[in-house]
């Protein structure tokens, strides 16, 4: 690919300047409509779009070397940066790239903050980047958290000053927060600002909220480059992984340039890529409603979207849809394709019910041919895959109690011990309890847990022991909920993949020891239904690394015969549920089970009241869970199906 990616300003249309470079184009989904003002490239994962932006960035170091200058990058720091930086640490160990021409100018830092706090972007940067390069530590600049408060205005204007010393910056990578900023430039930021002191967004802070163990715990304040130095860069990258981003995102690309939605100003700039996965790229018109667009390829599956969002748009059920609000609504090629309304309508009705099914093991005996679930074996091995102990009843507890209830043969395994969100003061009840329940001599080691609890400062890391002791709380409360929806404890199982288990909201890369829990499990149980977690919004990504580490291990498993007779069925976590045109299977509850569901929800009491990683949502995850399972059943019950009191919903996932 290129080194430097450029734009052609001779050639102009509706959205500015013509992409010239094509290796983005090559490399993932690229397709300029009316509504985009920014360019922007799709990828189906975001590690393989890291590796595109690290290329790129390589290309440059390697064409400023054989040009004898300095190439300086503006970085940022968070989790989209950091697959990137790990591609440039590999291509540095294993194909000898230098960074000793390389000046670095970093977009931020919060304030106050000490350098080595595991919190701060100088330790994130060097534990990422600079200490697994040979770059000079001189060339390195990250604004100072400990500068003192009457100093940081002249420290501002001397950043500025050094990155004009070196010609501006070459090249600036960026992420995108919920609340549109770019850098620490928070919504009512000006287009010409510069590096400055700012005020935290509260939906900022809430989204740093589980690095630092809670809301109360971030920092305020920050320091940040200026949207004018940005927009000085010869080039820019953005980058915007997973759902969470999508809203802000299609803001960003297709809404006006606005001082509430900082990034939109980088459709003033002539040299800049948004790189998405295909989560975050779900809003843009082009993917959602491409018959808006124009000329649109009507398969099944643009056909159902189309549809459901038609009978939502107009407010009517499926059935009494007409020709014209086809017609209104830029769908009349599909009209056309079809021949009428009528037929498209009972198709579409059919395609929902057949998603419908109070028996998601198969029903015995039934012509299964518009089911779901296949009705052989009638009594089926079913796996059920929860990444923390409490997703499982959280995100299909009525479903899990359906399989009992329907006599299969039902295995649960959790999948982390989930000992991180146990709060320090629900560990020290616990440790209490049983310290009075020990005779004098055994106390000693739990009052220790006790004392390093009580005595815990701030952030600190806990002890293997104490970590023993929260995922301890956590396998008892998995039990009780267990048990309560009729679970044998020889179907229940605990793998404690190693990868979560680093005290830390931070975790480590999958390894093969993950993968050989679960494998070891499969092969144990030989399924033929497994349950995953399929949600990639969680907050601090457990879910996501959860279910690579099954898509790993179910194709290095895939040639196993009884795998050949598996299925995999998706749901999704307290965050969020899946599109109606996405639902393969959806099965409804009533109100007795999703009060048992709530009660199962409750014997995870170290998650009640107090939720320690809940996001920016402050309900609590029964009230979540009921909410959208409830949401699932009205918008079954507006596009013309049954009336239910909830919906658990499930896709496929075909390996």
């Amino acid at each position: 690919m290129s080194t430097q990616t450029k734009y052609d300003s001779s050639i102009n249309n509706s959205n500015g300047p013509y992409y010239k470079d094509i290796s983005y184009r090559e490399a993932g989904k690229f397709e300029e409509t009316r509504f985009e003002k920014i360019h922007n490239v799709i990828f189906k994962s975001s590690d393989y779009a890291s590796i595109i932006i690290a290329q790129e960035i390589a290309g440059l170091i390697k064409e400023k070397q054989a040009q004898q200058e300095s190439c300086v990058l503006g970085l940022a720091t968070g989790s989209s940066p950091i697959k990137v930086y790990e591609e440039l640490v590999r291509m540095h160990k294993e194909e000898g790239l230098s960074f000793a021409n390389v000046v670095t100018f970093n977009l931020d830092e919060y304030f106050p903050m000490e350098k080595g706090n595991v919190q701060s972007y100088h330790y994130f940067m060097h534990e990422h980047l600079f200490n697994h390069v040979d770059i000079l530590p001189e060339n390195i600049h990250i604004p100072d958290g400990t500068i003192p408060q009457e100093q940081i205005h002249q420290y501002c204007i001397d950043y500025e000053l050094k990155i004009n010393s070196f010609g501006g910056l070459d090249f600036q990578l960026l992420g995108i927060g919920r609340t549109g900023h770019i850098g620490f430039n928070e919504p009512g930021s000006h287009y010409n600002s510069v590096t400055r002191s700012i005020t935290l967004d509260h939906l900022t802070r809430s989204d740093a909220a589980p690095a630092f163990f809670g809301i109360e715990n971030v920092p305020k304040k920050a320091i940040t480059m200026g949207i004018g130095t940005i927009k000085k860069a010869k080039r820019i990258v953005i980058m915007a992984w997973g759902h969470k981003k999508a809203e802000v995102v299609k803001e960003t690309i297709e809404g006006m340039v606005s001082s509430e939605v900082p990034a939109s100003y980088l459709q003033r700039h002539e040299n800049t890529t948004f790189v998405l996965d295909k989560e975050a790229a779900e809003e843009l018109t082009r993917i959602k409603t491409p018959w808006l667009v124009g000329p649109c390829r009507w398969n099944e599956k643009n056909k159902n979207k189309a549809i459901i969002w038609l009978s939502q748009k107009v407010q009517k059920p499926i059935l009494k849809l007409t020709d014209k609000d086809y017609n209104d609504h830029g769908m009349s090629g599909l009209l056309a394709e079809e021949g009428s309304s009528y037929e498209l309508n009972i198709r579409m009705f059919n395609t929902l019910q057949h998603t419908i099914t109070g028996w998601p093991g198969g029903k015995p005996n039934a012509d299964d041919t518009y089911r779901p679930e296949r009705n052989t074996p009638h009594k089926k091995r079913v796996l059920i895959l929860s990444p923390h102990p409490d997703d499982d009843v959280i995100s299909m507890g009525g479903t899990f109690l359906r399989l009992i209830e329907q006599d299969h043969i039902v295995h649960v395994a959790y999948q982390t011990s989930g000992n991180i969100a146990v709060s320090d003061e629900e560990a020290i009840k616990y440790a209490e309890v049983i310290q009075n329940m020990l005779p004098a001599t055994d106390k000693e080691n739990i009052g220790s847990i006790i004392l390093e609890l009580k005595r815990k400062q701030e952030r600190m890391i806990d002890s293997e022991s104490t970590r023993s002791l929260k995922g301890l709380i956590r396998r008892g409360e998995s039990y009780g909920a267990t048990r309560f929806l009729g679970l044998p404890d020889a179907y229940v199982h605990f793998l404690d993949l190693p990868f979560y288990e680093t005290g830390t909201v931070k975790k480590n890369p999958y390894g093969p020891e993950d993968k050989k829990r679960l494998t070891n499990l499969i092969k144990k149980v030989k399924p033929h239904q497994i349950y995953a977690a399929g949600d990639l919004a969680d907050p601090h990504g457990t879910h996501k690394v959860c279910l690579d580490v099954l898509f790993e291990v179910l194709n290095d498993l895939r040639e196993e015969e009884y795998m050949k007779d598996c299925w995999v069925w998706l749901y999704r976590g307290a965050w969020q549920e899946w599109d109606i045109h996405d639902i393969e299977m959806a099965v409804p509850l009533s109100p007795d089970e999703v009060l048992k569901k709530r009660k199962a929800i409750f014997f995870h009491q170290s998650q009640k009241d107090g939720v320690m990683f809940q996001g920016d949502d402050s309900r609590e995850f029964w009230v979540r869970a009921e909410e959208r399972n409830q949401q699932t059943a009205e918008k079954y019950h507006k596009l013309g199906l049954a009336e239910y009191e909830a919906i658990e919903a499930f896709k496929r996932y075909h390996f």
